[in-house]
């Protein structure tokens, strides 16, 4: 997702004032609960009525017995409520403490058996004001006046409109998605589309099935007055299937707008490999707000505009070269549904790359140049007003600056590494080692390490973990420049490359002065590294 420059300060996603409670950690940690049971299969099954903005329906929640227990713990928020809960035709009894909800199971759970349990549900689910931010179903109409609906739930949860074990750590295996409608509309889910099944209350279901493991937010319902188109891309897996849902008035102008999907997947296949969803295709949807990263699901609201709702958000006029949303929503599809933070306080492995991929983007198709003229640009948005990395354990998201200050440190990165194609296969690398996978910062950092050769520790401190930005300090006098870092983490060493005069030299400031001769009196800072500087 991505948080537009005025939204990190207004949005219930980056909350920084927040007194954290027991419903915070019940959400944010791997309880007792949970931990003794790994996810295999949903089967997500509701029935959606626009009209009374109502959902009813059941989740098949199958599992696989790591460890003897009796409790299981399921999340789901209110308003919705769970109705019953069934095993092997058993009704179990269900603890419930606001969004958590504990099954007191009745039969053995032996090591190593799959068992399941059937989740029922209803109700009005939590409504979405200003989507995707505060997430929740969007209850709207197209021009037509016809129902346009869809769910966004990233940082909130997908339990504000589905129960199941909301928690990044335990991705399911695979999942098939049944979502029922009124006939003149349909319904747009992951996956691919398995079946169409008419009945005779003038309703129809549509089966989705997603092949792969997905994480509980990147599940989605779309549902309105669609129509579809597709096209065939030949990638690095083989051939894609490219499927496109828009409203019926968009049609014409969407198929000369999404051009720029197969010209991202192009880009993106070269610089972090294959695109890890064949088996369930490539959609883009449209919905009725900005859009988000569904996976294999992505969804578009940015109206067929260039740049961020027509905005260029690094003011270089680079910006404005490519459909925004397209290009980050699409990249996640690698960094954060391929590769996802096990615990939300890492959520800059999604958001760092992704806003990072933008300039890999424009690096593609228009250099090296441009790519860097637009991430130093993007700087303009950073805050730099708590660490990157939130608190753990409690569902706590950290800075709005993942975006565009995570982007900045892994434009660092590269210069530190200064051998493009090393760092392209390390991008490579990353998706190839962590397939389908959760992670953690410490995984991500010490991965980074190991293949660029280079002790990073105190980089990923100082960008990540502080609001610090590290300070050349330098002074210049009678052929001598002295230097030194301020405002670092203690034994902060990142190298710094500096131009005196015309000649390019890389040094390695530390917080002691240093000195070096010289015979020029024109000092520049290579603005590729985001640093301060100060002279004195």
């Amino acid at each position: 997702m991505f948080a537009g420059l005025s939204s990190f300060s207004q949005t219930s996603l980056f909350d920084h004032t927040k007194t954290f409670t027991r419903q915070d950690s019940l959400r944010g940690t791997i309880t007792p609960e949970r931990s003794w049971w790994d996810l295999t299969y949903y089967h997500l099954d509701i029935s959606v009525n626009p009209d009374k903005k109502f959902i009813s329906g059941k989740n098949t929640i199958q599992y696989k017995v790591l460890k003897p227990a009796s409790r299981l713990q399921i999340d789901l928020q209110p308003p919705l409520k769970i109705t019953k809960v069934m095993q092997n035709g058993k009704e179990l009894n269900v603890q419930s403490e606001t969004n958590a909800h504990f099954i007191e199971l009745q039969e053995n759970q032996k090591i190593g058996s799959i068992n399941s349990v059937d989740v029922y549900y209803e109700g009005n689910p939590k409504e979405a004001i200003r989507a995707p931010w505060d997430g929740g179903f969007s209850w709207k109409k197209d021009s037509n006046g016809k129902h346009f609906v869809a769910t966004s739930c990233q940082g909130l949860g997908a339990s504000v409109w589905w129960p199941n074990k909301d928690h990044m750590y335990d991705e399911v295996d695979s999942m098939a998605i049944s979502v029922r409608v009124p006939n003149h509309l349909m319904d747009i889910s992951n996956g691919r589309l398995r079946k169409v099944e008419k009945h005779s209350d003038k309703t129809t279901t549509y089966h989705w099935f997603v092949n792969n493991p997905i994480n509980n937010y990147g599940v989605n319902v779309n549902i309105g007055d669609y129509v579809h188109f597709s096209e065939k891309y030949q990638g690095e897996g083989g051939e894609l299937d490219l499927e496109y849902y828009v409203l019926r008035d968009n049609l014409e102008k969407a198929k000369v707008h999404f051009k720029d999907a197969p010209k991202m997947l192009k880009a993106f296949e070269h610089w972090f490999g294959k695109y890890p969803f064949y088996e369930d295709s490539f959609k883009l949807v449209e919905v009725p707000y900005l859009g988000m990263e569904h996976q294999s699901s992505v969804t578009y609201g940015n109206k067929y505009r260039k740049g961020y709702l027509g905005n260029d958000l690094s003011g270089t006029g680079w910006g404005l070269k490519f459909d925004f949303i397209i290009i980050h929503e699409a990249g996640h599809e690698w960094f954060a549904n391929n590769i996802t933070n096990k615990d939300i306080a890492d959520m800059w492995i999604h958001e760092s790359f992704t806003a990072y991929s933008e300039n890999l983007f424009l690096d593609y198709y228009y250099g090296k140049k441009a790519s860097a003229e637009y991430v130093i640009g993007t700087r303009r948005s950073i805050q730099n007003d708590i660490p990157i990395i939130g608190q753990y354990d409690v569902n706590s998201e950290g800075s709005g600056d993942m975006y565009y200050k995570g982007a900045n440190m892994l434009h660092v990165i590269r210069q530190l590494i200064d051998n493009d194609e090393k760092w392209r296969q390390i991008l490579r690398g990353l998706n190839k080692t962590f397939y389908h996978q959760t992670v953690t910062t410490k995984q991500i950092e010490n991965y980074l390490i190991q293949e660029s050769g280079i002790d990073l520790t105190k980089v990923f401190d100082q960008y990540l973990r502080t609001i610090k930005i590290p300070n050349f300090e330098y002074k210049l006098k009678k052929g001598q420049l002295k230097y030194r870092w301020t405002n670092v983490v203690d034994n902060f060493n990142m190298p710094l490359k500096i131009y005196l005069g015309k000649e390019a030299k890389l040094i390695k400031p530390t917080q002691k002065w240093q000195t070096l001769k010289t015979n020029t009196n024109s000092i520049t800072v290579d603005p590729n590294f985001y640093v301060s500087v100060n002279k004195l």
